[in-house]
């Protein structure tokens, strides 16, 4: 079953047990009431028994005073209602009925008259008859100078006083699967409306390949649905551009692999019997598979930054940091070194990770410098943030460089050949973004560039 159908089903469950419980308490309720009213109609009927036989017409002049005749002229007087009936006995014997006809007849049941002309005091009861259930009550009357016993037989037909409630429930319940049908038809057509943008997202996710993430939906509304909607197009957005980088990445990853690859394949397929020619080459493969091995470190290195494990966090002294890093950097060339300033301060950061960027920025120092040329390491600290930076005076960034430097396999348009594949600067700024940082980069063509990494720190750090 769809989810339109499932919410519907429950939906309209709902209802069904509402109603089917309200018909039913409406039901209980209703006989209760009419079983209240026989009873007091069986009440009302005995107490206007009793005001008739203290009445002068009971026993009016010139008139037997027999028992049988007071119940007559009283059964004479007092009509039945609607589904009820009265009759006399005398001396064991139904004697008189009420002019209108029963539903059936008790007074020609002998048993029946029998048990009730044996009452001493006035009692009630339920009998059960052709026509259903009914209740009774029996009125002892005796006559003071007569010697005979009789009695007043009050019926009330229960089940043919329940047809109308009987009735107005079956009206209540037409009703009820009217409604219930209406409800289904209305919860079809907004359950359809709500779920509508769901329905988009799975078309949308069945019609997304791989090299199509354009497709978006249209989002109306600001309920939780339409908010679904939002949050759908905004995972489009970003799952679009991490395949777009992603694609690119691959190409340029095997466009830097590919070279070497070819160079390595090429020499040793021309390698022949000269010990020097072979040496040659021999150097010159292993400089290229050096190169290759570089590539896929750097590759390693960015391909983890995004994971949970790619920082090992930890107290890293800034000092000590800057200083050893200074230290592991003067021998890989012929420049003037210096140390711009020191930050005494311990931080939670991973110093490992640190020092490798630190070591990129040093290394891209190194190729755009000239012997004899400065380069500066430096780090403070403020209250919120640590800046770690790499100083040189060499030939500094083109402008028309400055905004993608930092990309993979990207570099500058004054690198030459030798200045690697590109992936320097991007580890460096994965390094930064990881620590929740980022990279700036401030330089003057022919003058220097620094690069310069922020990354935030705890208010608490030790100074």
């Amino acid at each position: 079953m769809s989810a339109r159908a499932r919410i519907l089903a429950w939906v309209l469950l709902v209802v069904l047990l509402a109603l089917a419980g309200s018909l039913l308490a409406t039901r209980t309720v209703l006989h209760n009431q009419l079983d209240q009213r026989l009873d007091n109609e069986i009440a009302h009927e005995t107490g206007k028994l009793r005001a008739f036989l203290a009445s002068p017409d009971a026993r009016p002049a010139g008139q037997p005073a027999t028992v049988e005749a007071v119940l007559g002229r009283h059964l004479e007087r007092n009509l039945p209602e609607k589904y009820e009936t009265f009759f006399s006995i005398s001396d064991g014997v139904a004697s008189r009925r009420s002019a209108i006809e029963p539903p059936v007849r008790l007074d020609t049941d002998p048993k029946f008259v029998a048990e009730l002309s044996r009452a001493t005091s006035p009692a009630y009861g339920t009998v059960t008859t052709a026509v259903g259930s009914a209740r009774y009550g029996v009125v002892p009357v005796t006559i003071e100078g007569s010697p005979g016993r009789g009695a007043l037989v009050i019926v009330e037909f229960v089940d043919h006083a329940a047809g109308e409630i009987n009735d107005v429930v079956g009206v209540m319940a037409a009703m009820s699967g009217a409604a219930l049908v209406l409800a289904g038809l209305i919860g079809w057509l907004v359950a359809g409306r709500i779920l509508a943008p769901v329905r988009e997202v799975r078309l949308a996710a069945e019609q997304i390949g791989e090299t199509d993430l354009s497709r978006r939906i249209e989002v109306r509304g600001s309920d939780d649905v339409a908010a679904l909607g939002r949050t759908f197009n905004t995972m489009l957005d970003r799952l679009e551009s991490a395949f777009a980088g992603q694609r690119d990445f691959i190409d340029d990853a095997g466009h830097e692999l590919r070279t070497p690859i070819t160079i390595v394949r090429g020499h040793i397929e021309l390698m022949g019997e000269d010990p020097e020619e072979n040496a040659a080459t021999r150097r010159l493969v292993l400089d290229e598979l050096g190169r290759m091995q570089r590539i896929v470190d750097d590759l390693l290195v960015l391909a983890k930054s995004g994971n949970p494990d790619f920082l090992a966090p930890g107290e890293t002294d800034l000092a000590d940091l800057t200083v050893e890093t200074l230290a592991k950097s003067r021998p890989l060339a012929d420049r003037v070194w210096r140390l711009d300033a020191v930050a005494e301060a311990t931080v939670r950061a991973d110093g490992q990770r640190l020092a490798q960027a630190l070591l990129q920025l040093v290394s891209n120092a190194v190729r755009h410098t000239s012997p004899g040329q400065e380069i500066a390491l430096g780090s403070e600290v403020t209250a919120t943030t640590a800046r770690l930076w790499v100083r040189d005076t060499g030939e500094g960034v083109p402008p028309d460089s400055r905004s993608r430097i930092f990309e993979r396999f990207k570099r500058g348009s004054n690198s030459s050949g030798d200045d690697g594949a590109g992936l320097g600067l991007a580890i460096v700024a994965a390094i930064a973004e990881a620590h929740g940082g980022r990279v700036l980069l401030d330089t003057v063509p022919g003058e220097g560039a620094t690069f310069t990494m922020e990354i935030p720190v705890a208010e608490g750090a030790d100074r």
